[in-house]
C-alpha cells in the first residue's frame, strides 16, 4: 500500500459539496482515505480577482501507481465539471498530489513532491494537521518546518461553515 497526501481545493459553486464529492470519489476509486484535515478558506493565489478557495488535505492509502492515481484524480475533477482554460483560474475542484510515499518523480505530466508546496501556505496549513513530521524527500525539511519558513503571506483561516 502507498501513502499519498493530496490537497483538495475549490472556489466555484457549492464549495463544501465539491470537497465532499472529492472525498467520496477518492474513497470509491482511489483507495482508503485514512485522515482528513479541517477545511480552510484562503484568498485566491496567482489570479487574485476571483472567489476565495476552500482547501483541505487528505491522507490516502492506495495501491494505484502515481500515474494511475493522477489519471483517477483528473477523472474526478472532470466529473466535477473542472475546466482547464486559465492557469490558476476558478475551478469547481482541484486535486493536487503533494507527496507519494517518499518518491521523487519528474515527468512531463507529473512532479512529486508538488514543486511549489514549500511556497504555498494554503497547502501547508492543512497538511500540517495530518503530517507535521513528514519529511519532504527533496528538501529534507518537515512539513512543520516548511510551514514556518513559507514565504506566502496569504492566511489560511479555519472555515467556519459546514463541515462534513
Amino acid at each position: 500500500m502507498n501513502t499519498v497526501y493530496l490537497l483538495l481545493g475549490t472556489n466555484e459553486g457549492n464549495r463544501i459539496n465539491w470537497l465532499q464529492f472529492a472525498v467520496e470519489q477518492l474513497d470509491l476509486y482511489c483507495g482508503n482515505i485514512s485522515a482528513k484535515s479541517n477545511i480552510y478558506e484562503t484568498a485566491a493565489w496567482g489570479i487574485e480577482d476571483q472567489p476565495d478557495f476552500l482547501n483541505m488535505a487528505v491522507k490516502l492509502e492506495t495501491d494505484l501507481s502515481p500515474t494511475g492515481l493522477l489519471k483517477q484524480t483528473n477523472d474526478i475533477e472532470q466529473k466535477a465539471g473542472r475546466q482547464r482554460t486559465v492557469k490558476w483560474g476558478q475551478r469547481t475542484l482541484d486535486i493536487d498530489l503533494l507527496f507519494y510515499n517518499n518518491e521523487i518523480i519528474n515527468t512531463p505530466g507529473l512532479s512529486i513532491p508538488h514543486p511549489e508546496i514549500q511556497n504555498r501556505r494554503f497547502a501547508l496549513v492543512p497538511l500540517n494537521e495530518l503530517a507535521p513530521l513528514y519529511t519532504h524527500p527533496k528538501l529534507d525539511l518537515s512539513v512543520s518546518e516548511l510551514l514556518k519558513m513559507c514565504p506566502d503571506s496569504l492566511s489560511a483561516n479555519l472555515f467556519s461553515g459546514s463541515q462534513f
